[in-house]
């Protein structure tokens, strides 16, 4: 495979790059050069990075799916150029970001490693400088072939390189921000580095990177508590323009045994509206055949999510909704890993 030694830059935001108001004392996102005075060390790797900078910067919360379209463009017209692609992204949907673009660049055969940071890069304690010199360098590093040893989507964060459809934010302020409970590490950052290469995906390098921009956000997220409400969730499911619904439920996949919301989603289902049932818990799986109680969820018309993230069940149901219509071959490609974000 043949090898450029260069990685691209992309920043689009977030906590690593602000800086305090003067008047406020608020965070606020200042320009790509401030970030670049603040790592003195980015002059020391070897690999030459060259940098693209969302102006102005956007606040992940922000984040959508016009921008993730806006990430693939840039990834997809300079793919030949680079060797990999570092996303400097805000904590808070980062999770969402990397679970799309894992399924929005098909055959990806380059590292694209998100990562950010807790504390601005300008601050003493700044845990962005390791973040980004360690993700240049997982982005760049490479078999004696030339291919590269984490080809795929990823989120590096605090020692721990994640699959990115596989990771989801679990503290708010802690340095250890996001882990992917259902499934391995891909590496582990310390004094050396220790790839997981039976975790990380292979590619086939033969074939070309197909990128997708099309995506249908017309899904919602909808968590399931003692006492939920049967007109609530009626309004919800009789929206006209749902296509799908993210249903997080009680352990294994359970839901109360309630006749009117097993009607409600058999109904919802008759229409063709997707209930993907995913747990609310951060780790383990959905097995609807385990109780009666998820049971009867299949019995009208559920699928499960298996050990999904609510994150990369929301962004798969927006990619297949933008490439397929029929409702049944989305339900087909819910059962299944395309990218590989469940275990079967």
């Amino acid at each position: 495979m043949t090898r450029t030694d260069k990685v691209l830059l992309i920043y689009t935001g977030g906590t690593i790059g602000m800086g305090r108001n003067a008047l406020t004392g608020a965070l606020e996102p200042l320009d790509f050069t401030h970030l670049v005075e603040n790592v003195l060390e980015l002059r020391y790797i070897e690999t030459s990075i060259d940098t693209y900078q969302f102006t102005p910067p956007i606040d992940s919360s922000d984040m959508s799916p016009r921008l993730w379209a806006q990430i693939v463009r840039i990834i997809s017209e300079r793919y030949h150029l680079y060797d990999g692609f570092v996303i400097l992204h805000g904590t808070d949907t980062m999770a969402y970001t990397s679970s799309a673009l894992s399924y929005m660049l098909e055959n990806l055969t380059k590292p694209v490693i998100l990562t950010g940071s807790q504390l601005p890069i300008g601050q003493l304690r700044t845990d962005g400088k390791e973040n980004l010199i360690t993700s240049i360098e997982i982005a760049s590093a490479h078999h004696s072939d030339g291919t590269p040893l984490v080809p795929e989507v990823c989120i590096y964060f605090s020692g721990k390189l994640l699959r990115g459809n596989r990771a989801t934010k679990q503290n708010a302020d802690g340095f250890n921000a996001f882990d992917s409970f259902n499934y391995p590490h891909l590496c582990e950052a310390g004094v050396n580095f220790t790839y997981h290469e039976h975790y990380i995906n292979k590619p086939n390098f033969t074939k070309p990177m197909i990128a997708h921009t099309a995506l249908d956000a017309n899904v919602i997220v909808f968590s399931l508590f003692p006492g939920v409400q049967e007109n609530i969730v009626r309004h919800v499911l009789d929206a006209p323009e749902l296509r799908s619904i993210v249903m997080r439920s009680f352990g294994s996949g359970n839901a109360p045994q309630k006749p009117w919301l097993m009607r409600l989603l058999k109904n919802a289902a008759e229409r063709g509206v997707i209930v993907v049932n995913i747990s609310q818990c951060v780790s383990g799986q959905v097995e609807m055949s385990r109780y009666d109680a998820g049971y009867q969820l299949k019995d009208a018309g559920v699928v499960s999510g298996f050990d999904s993230t609510v994150e990369a069940a929301v962004t798969k149901l927006m990619f297949l909704q933008a490439q397929y219509h029929d409702f049944h071959i989305i339900r087909t490609f819910m059962n299944r890993s395309i990218a590989g974000e469940i275990t079967i």
